[in-house]
């Protein structure tokens, strides 16, 4: 019963640990065994974060006001880019722009997690700072939070971990199927290069296309990329073929591979295919790129169209292309179903979110 919640405010349920930075300029305190996180290591929507950046030794551990966090714990990023939220699935230190929250006696871990999660909006709106935003210790105790018992809180936590589970699941399933698609790709157009080959530049087989502004679209089924992945879904498509997407400001390495119907923002380009079986190629070629090393912008990375069509590339005969379309297909094919799954069940969790923490039958 939600009359058998406790009313409280959240700095009274966790311990709020700050990070720190070692010295940068001590080469001892760097590059040791130990994970080291900023907010770029966990500004998505995955619930651990098993990854970090930079890695710090047991030296700038002990020489630094950085702390260890635990198996749970929570990290929140704090300043800046605020909200940012994950757990720590194994021991890990963090920098003075995050927070290091950790559940006191009688809160279940995973329940705290999707607490937060349920706060979020709540916290970004009572953050402080004239030039960055910025949650501080007061913020915590301004959230007023309800919790169940600790049977409840288990169940809770069960429910939404069991969705984010299926999700990691998928997303482990499609690193690996990545990682095979890329070593086939080595292999026959890297390793067994041949010579015969026609040279030429990407421009001999795709369009460069500029994305278009999608903001005076209505919803709709179809989906909008940016950089970073699905911003929204809208009304109708801009374009409905095999595509790969490029960044053209921004973080220029997230390129993108689309086989449905879509829209691309106008920061971002979108391809059209000059010949068959050529997107996944193409794909696995603009992706082995360091497309950021190739800047041509000042203050804001930006990509053009005369650098991506200037891009040199030895050009298979269609026989190939056709034998590597036949073999990474059906991979291509898995991972966009385990990413389309992964998207309902994120639908899902994010529904039954706010429904479980408040109480509701």
């Amino acid at each position: 019963m939600k009359s058998e919640w406790k009313k409280d405010t959240l700095i009274k349920y966790i311990d709020l640990i700050g990070g720190g930075t070692p010295k940068t300029s001590v080469a001892e305190y760097w590059n040791g065994s130990i994970p080291w996180l900023s907010v770029k290591d966990f500004n998505n929507d995955n619930r651990y974060v098993y990854t970090t950046e930079k890695h710090i030794s047991e030296q700038g551990l002990l020489n630094s006001s950085t702390k260890l966090l635990q198996k749970d714990d929570i990290i929140i990023s704090a300043r800046g880019t605020v909200g940012e939220l994950a757990m720590i699935p194994f021991p890990m230190a963090f920098n003075q722009s995050c927070y290091g929250v950790r559940a006191k006696d009688g809160l279940n871990k995973a329940f705290l997690y999707y607490l937060l999660k349920n706060k979020i909006k709540e916290l970004k709106k009572i953050t402080h700072g004239s030039v960055f935003d910025t949650i501080t210790r007061e913020t915590f105790s301004s959230i007023v939070v309800d919790i169940p018992n600790y049977q409840i809180q288990c169940i809770i936590g069960s429910i939404l971990g069991g969705l984010d589970d299926k999700i990691e699941l998928n997303n482990k399933i499609n690193d690996n199927l990545e990682q095979q698609v890329e070593s086939i790709y080595n292999y026959m157009f890297i390793v067994n290069d041949d010579p015969t080959w026609k040279h030429g530049c990407l421009k001999d087989l795709v369009n460069v296309k500029y994305g278009k502004d999608h903001k005076k679209l209505a919803d709709g089924p179809y989906p909008v990329y940016g950089s970073g992945g699905i911003m929204r879904y809208v009304e109708r498509p801009l374009y409905e073929k095999e595509s790969v997407l490029i960044p053209r400001k921004g973080t220029l390495n997230n390129v993108i591979y689309v086989n449905q119907p879509f829209w691309s923002v106008d920061t971002m380009f979108y391809t059209e295919m000059k010949i068959p079986n050529a997107a996944k190629f193409v794909y696995q070629f603009v992706k082995s790129k360091d497309l950021a090393s190739m800047n041509a912008g000042s203050a804001v990375p930006s990509m053009t169209t005369d650098i991506l069509n200037a891009m040199e590339i030895d050009i298979p005969p269609a026989e190939i292309l056709e034998k590597f379309e036949a073999i990474v297909a059906p991979m291509y094919q898995m991972i966009q179903r385990n990413n389309e799954q992964s998207g309902k069940l994120a639908t899902l969790r994010d529904a039954l979110l706010p429904k479980l923490l408040s109480g509701e039958d």
